[in-house]
């Protein structure tokens, strides 16, 4: 089941850079080249939507004690996922404003471009400290889980060493009783 889910995991992270690299691509572009990428991309955020459906029918199959790291590692990639389309929004704007300055003549100001470039990769920067907090996240909550097993094998193992330790008490305590009637019935 949970490896279901890591397939699915790794083909999002897969699908989500191949569009952010697109994306980045889309105001560079010309003409039909535009177009042909902004209809690739749509179409590879709806494979990535499908496949965060998919993830959630996944997670809802996962027993409720694993559930919780699942469930905020799909918050992590839905919120990608919601910054994602926001670019690409942005980024269509960014086209659609092109191809009007492209019909009208103007140029436009490459300081505005320079900001929006520094914004885009600032918030690409954002992206990925969000990411590294949230993989920090599941480390740390991959690592309470291994302390808890670890805590619970002790503790059968402790439980299982009683256990084997009655069982020879019992059985020198049988030994005895059976000499003890063994010897009542010699005499």
């Amino acid at each position: 089941m949970s490896s279901d889910f890591e397939g699915y995991e790794q083909d999002f992270a897969v699908l989500t850079a191949e569009i952010t690299g697109r994306i980045g691509k889309v105001p560079k572009l010309l003409g039909d080249e535009k177009k042909q990428m902004v209809a690739n991309v749509e179409k590879q955020l709806e494979e990535a939507r499908e496949l965060l459906e998919q993830m959630e029918l996944e997670v809802r199959e996962i027993p409720a004690q694993s559930r919780g790291m699942y469930s905020s590692r799909m918050r992590s990639y839905k919120q990608e996922m919601g910054k994602i389309e926001a670019d690409f929004k942005r980024s269509r704007i960014a086209y659609s404003d092109e191809v009007r300055n492209e019909l009208l003549g103007d140029d436009g100001n490459s300081s505005e471009n320079q900001r929006a470039h520094l914004l885009d990769n600032t918030e690409r920067l954002e992206r990925s400290s969000r990411r590294l907090e949230a993989g920090y996240q599941i480390a740390v909550e991959t690592e309470q889980i291994g302390q808890e097993m670890l805590e619970n094998l002790s503790q059968d193992r402790e439980k299982i060493q009683r256990s084997r330790e009655r069982l020879r008490e019992t059985d020198a305590n049988l030994g005895k009783s059976s000499r003890i009637l063994t010897g009542m019935l010699q005499r």
